[in-house]
């Protein structure tokens, strides 16, 4: 079973772990229009690489770009998307992978929409108040 846990959770222990690593599974036009966490501080690259793609089909080299990325199984690995959902999908084909330590960032990056139908506010890294940066 993935455990889930909140973006503030996983930036304490990606400051903790320098061995951990945070992969964040959205599009290219994601990162770039809508931004991306910014682990910079605290010593740590963000990770990229896309589950799906925009028409909403699956990246069928996903596990061998994560073993390129990520070349210890045991390593922690903070699985992050918009929402948490796609984000899980992923993790739980690390999981089938071998990958020993995965975990997915509930809430995502801008996590549901608020009463306004704008997404941030709610949940997320976004409304965690942790950085970020839009490239």
């Amino acid at each position: 079973m993935i455990e889930n846990v909140s973006p503030t959770e996983a930036w304490n222990q990606l400051k903790k772990d320098k061995e951990a690593v945070m992969v964040d599974v959205r599009t290219p036009e994601e990162w770039s229009l809508v931004g991306e966490p910014d682990l910079s501080s605290i010593g740590h690259i963000l990770r990229k690489i896309s589950w799906q793609n925009l028409q909403g089909q699956r990246n069928a080299h996903f596990i061998d770009d994560l073993k390129k990325l990520v070349l210890d199984k045991n390593q922690p690995i903070y699985f992050l998307c918009r929402s948490g959902v796609r984000s899980l999908s992923a993790a739980q084909a690390a999981i089938q992978a071998g990958f020993t330590k995965v975990y997915n960032v509930k809430g995502g990056f801008e996590g549901g929409q608020n009463h306004e139908n704008h997404r941030g506010y709610v949940e997320g890294w976004k409304a965690e108040h942790l950085p970020w940066v839009q490239p």
